[in-house]
């Protein structure tokens, strides 16, 4: 397809909310994903037996998540979610703002740590995501890039430099979690690596105590798409 059908097809329209109804189904599905995936990681989530398992049709679950991918990587932006809320209620309270990136990358690396299976089944999801999981990925990576401004407290949107930070500190960060899963690197090493790398914001010009962790959501949607230390929501368009 060209460049110009493209730029003449008609804008899709937005997909409604979900009802309450729905977002209950949705919530049994990626609690079964989690269940699973955590019990034998990626091979042992099986699409019938999520939808079984969950209480909805076969037909009902594809049309939630059209793959096992796609179910996967919407576990991780739920595990992602879940780990926000926890930090906003006890955000890091070092004075240096590397110094709180880091400590939130890793109780995010300790939490995945705790299930290793669901980190396995999650991260390959990630890395077997194609083209029509993208949208989903971004999302991950947005979130990924808001509890990174968060613990950074800035006062204002951040710089393209400080924005350029964190992509390297999520590059880090994941591919830490890969070579961790993979047994090429310790605990140890994962944190000396993530330290390294949070240096990065010292550079950019962030000091001070942490303010306020309001706006967060707003900063890291701008410039954060693409990212790779973590990756998406399922698509909600079309479900029953």
């Amino acid at each position: 397809m060209t460049t110009e059908s493209r730029a003449a097809r008609p804008a899709l329209p937005a997909s409604p909310p979900l009802t309450e109804r729905q977002e209950a189904r949705r919530r049994r599905i990626l609690h079964t994903s989690a269940r699973l995936a955590g019990r034998g990681g990626f091979d042992a989530v099986q699409m019938r037996e999520v939808a079984e398992s969950s209480g909805v049709a076969l037909g009902t679950l594809y049309r939630y998540f059209p793959s096992k991918v796609h179910l996967l990587v919407a576990t991780m932006q739920d595990q992602l979610q879940h780990l926000h809320t926890t930090l906003r209620k006890r955000p890091p309270s070092d004075e240096d703002p590397g110094a709180r990136v880091a400590q939130t990358l890793m109780r995010a690396f300790r939490a995945l740590q705790r299930e290793p299976h669901l980190a396995d089944a999650m991260v390959r999801a990630l890395t077997f995501a194609d083209r029509s999981v993208s949208p989903e990925v971004d999302t991950v990576s947005r979130l990924t890039t808001t509890i990174i401004l968060d613990a950074m407290g800035l006062d204002g949107p951040p710089t393209p430099e400080q924005l350029s930070a964190v992509r390297v500190i999520e590059h880090t960060w994941h591919s830490a979690l890969i070579t961790w899963l993979s047994g090429r690197a310790s605990i140890a090493q994962v944190k000396i690596d993530i330290e390294m790398a949070c240096r990065l914001i010292g550079v950019t010009g962030v000091s001070g105590p942490s303010g306020a962790s309001g706006g967060a959501e707003a900063r890291g949607g701008a410039g954060t798409s693409g990212g790779a230390g973590a990756r998406g929501i399922a698509g909600r368009g079309g479900v029953g």
